[in-house]
């Protein structure tokens, strides 16, 4: 069944749309503060679509991403009070707590290991507003952590450019069953 790779020929048209780049800052700036999509699921595609743009893309979504962190710093500080049932609704109240300890012993390395890892970035920009981190270290944690982690994901498009779309293209559908054989077993082995 060749579901991926209509998907992935949907991305890749996405990808190269003239509107892609704003596209791409709107989830950047939201994923840090509120938005469930990370900006990888864009910035890859774009930069394997355009890899001579590559270092713009990769530039745009720390900063724009950034700025989205500023905002989760902002609502942790002022309104923690009426983002809390929604962290409660979306079940991420062990992760804030998680987020809490993290700061309370290493304070900038657990932003900046946030901002670098698949770790919820959002958890951990609200919980240092809330928590009244530095707003100095918290900036440049964030933009170290982020501009790392897509600028590592730019690069691997960038160099893997045609070649690896061509490949990705052939083995999308594999890839993309065996994902969701791991996926299924893992819910089920970790239940």
């Amino acid at each position: 069944m060749r579901l991926f790779s209509a998907l992935y020929e949907r991305v890749m048209q996405w990808s190269r749309h003239q509107y892609a780049t704003y596209w791409l800052a709107i989830v950047s700036f939201t994923e840090s503060s509120c938005f469930l999509i990370p900006p990888d699921v864009m910035l890859a595609p774009m930069s394997l679509a355009n890899p001579n743009k590559a270092w713009f893309y990769a530039g745009l979504t720390t900063v724009t991403s950034v700025l989205g962190g500023l905002l989760g710093y902002l609502i942790g500080a002022y309104a923690f009070q009426f983002i809390e049932p929604w962290l409660h609704s979306l079940n991420y109240m062990h992760a804030y707590y998680t987020a809490e300890t993290w700061f309370q012993q290493w304070g900038f390395w657990a932003i900046f290991l946030a901002g670098f890892t698949p770790i919820p970035y959002k958890i951990f920009t609200i919980a240092s507003g809330a928590l009244g981190m530095a707003l100095i270290p918290f900036v440049i944690g964030s933009s170290i952590g982020r501009g790392m982690r897509f600028f590592l994901v730019a690069g691997l498009m960038r160099w893997g450019g045609e070649r690896l779309e061509s490949k990705l293209r052939t083995w999308v559908d594999r890839i993309g069953w065996a994902t969701v054989i791991v996926a299924v077993v893992g819910y089920f082995f970790l239940r």
